[in-house]
């Protein structure tokens, strides 16, 4: 991946990310909430030679600094620790005491600072100097001669432990900002990951990786269009209902050597709008004057008749066990001119009547009366019926619906379409988001076409206006 293939990523899952980064903050709140606040107290220790004679003080404090690095380690002594345990009355365990100090020699000094951290700063401060004065008693008797006189090297406290009340940890500032930091790490390493093993389709890009076929149309989502009657709802100047105009427009290109076309409209799996998209396009072709038939062949889960408002009592079902003629059962939907086949009662077996030789005929005769017609078709990959019905039809349209059908889906599908020596004439992209790039630029030459109708207009006007006076002046 590149970097704008990244940020590309970011755009897309930015919620994922959003709310990675508010998981990783909330959980660095609740352990720095429910985390014992820890107070500390030192006090400092300073470490000489007992020497009296100042030509040797040069090297008496070389000698005082390097003894300094030897003592840190006599603070994690169990000896020690007993000794404090003793010393504050026995109530702290010595493992604990040993747990809680540290000490640490202060570079290029021969100071020794000792630190002790507790639930509560006075026990802190306790802890603290009472490690500091069994310190100095140690280093008292380790380095007194074993004959007697006077140690080479004494320690006294130079600053005693103090109560200080601000706690140590939990850092708050500290925690919420690691918290944030792997949130972002956390979130921007699930997006890309995501996108790796994603198949889904969603752009043009990867629909070419599966098939040569072209997309003839994008429609995008609109939730208020699709509550609406279809045939008001595609009246209207909105992009959705343009988006089904520029897919009528791109339909006139296929199949061109053909007066009267047949298309099976598919899709790999439910749910993807391929009943929708087939009668909002008959629609949008009866509009512009083309005589249109769409026919209902999804006989076991019919949704044509509901969605344009129509009986549902007669349809194809009537017409291929012979119950009724074509004429008889063939329903007009508003005043669009398009002729509708609903579904009709539900058969046992519509894999037998699609594939039937009264099916075969209601095609050939449907063919014949209109300029084009529509077969809204099972999905592909559950039955076969649409693959059957399209090698009986002049070729077969692919929806695709954006962001949840996959590559594999769709590779399928069309494996099934081809099987049967059917072809596959285009794909169209539905439900796509109607957020970002797509419908700016739809405003933008929807914006630009109309002024500059209007600017030729008005650019008309005036050469009227100067032949008109042109015309008086002569």
């Amino acid at each position: 991946m590149e970097l704008r293939d990244y940020w590309l990523t970011v755009r897309r899952r930015w919620r994922l990310i959003v709310l990675c980064v508010l998981a990783s903050t909330a959980a660095a709140s609740f352990l720095t909430w429910q985390s014992t606040p820890m107070y500390a107290s030192s006090a400092q220790l300073f470490v000489s030679t007992t020497s009296s004679d100042t030509s040797d003080a040069p090297a008496g404090g070389a000698f005082a600094a390097q003894r300094v690095e030897s003592y840190v380690g006599f603070i994690k002594a169990q000896s020690l620790a007993e000794t404090v345990a003793t010393n504050l009355g026995g109530e702290i365990d010595a493992g604990v005491l040993k747990d809680s100090v540290t000490a640490e020699a202060v570079p290029e000094t021969v100071n020794l600072v000792v630190t002790a951290q507790y639930s509560d700063p006075v026990v802190a401060r306790d802890i603290a100097q009472a490690y500091a004065e069994a310190l100095k008693d140690r280093i008292a008797d380790v380095e007194s001669p074993e004959s007697g006189g006077v140690a080479p090297i004494r320690a006294s406290i130079l600053d005693p432990a103090q109560i200080n009340d601000a706690p140590v940890s939990p850092n708050v500032v500290r925690n919420l900002g690691l918290g944030v930091v792997l949130g972002l790490l956390l979130g921007v390493g699930l997006a890309v990951l995501r996108d790796l093993l994603d198949t889904s389709i969603s752009t043009a890009e990867q629909v070419a990786e599966v098939t040569s076929r072209p997309i003839l149309g994008t429609i995008s989502s609109d939730p208020t269009a699709v509550r609406k009657l279809p045939s008001a709802a595609l009246a209207e100047a909105t992009p959705w209902a343009e988006a089904f105009r520029v897919l009528r427009t791109n339909m006139q290109y296929v199949e061109v050597d053909h007066d009267h076309r047949v298309f099976v409209i598919s899709s790999s799996l439910p749910g993807e709008g391929k009943s929708t998209t087939a009668v909002n396009l008959a629609i949008t072709l009866a509009m512009a004057g083309e005589t249109v038939c769409i026919v209902e062949c999804d006989l076991r889960r019919p949704t044509m008749a509901d969605r344009l408002k129509l009986d549902d009592s007669v349809g194809t079902t009537s017409v291929l066990i012979g119950r009724l003629s074509v004429d008889d059962a063939l329903q007009p939907y508003a005043d669009t001119g398009l002729k509708v086949l609903t579904c009709g009662p539900r058969p046992p077996n519509p894999s037998e009547l699609l594939q039937s030789h009264q099916m075969e005929m209601l095609i050939k005769e449907l063919s014949n009366r209109f300029s084009v017609v529509l077969l809204d078709a099972p999905p592909l990959l559950p039955v076969t019926d649409a693959a059957l019905l399209a090698a009986r039809a002049d070729g077969m349209l692919a929806i695709v619906r954006h962001g949840k059908t996959t590559k594999d889906q769709l590779g399928h599908a069309l494996e099934r379409v081809e099987s049967v020596g059917a072809k596959c004439v285009g794909v169209v992209m539905n439900m796509a988001p109607t957020k970002g790039r797509g419908r700016a630029g739809y405003a933008y030459g929807y914006q630009y076409t109309y002024t500059e109708e209007k600017n030729l207009s008005r650019r008309a006007q005036r050469r009227l206006k100067r032949s008109g006076n042109d015309a008086a002046h002569a």
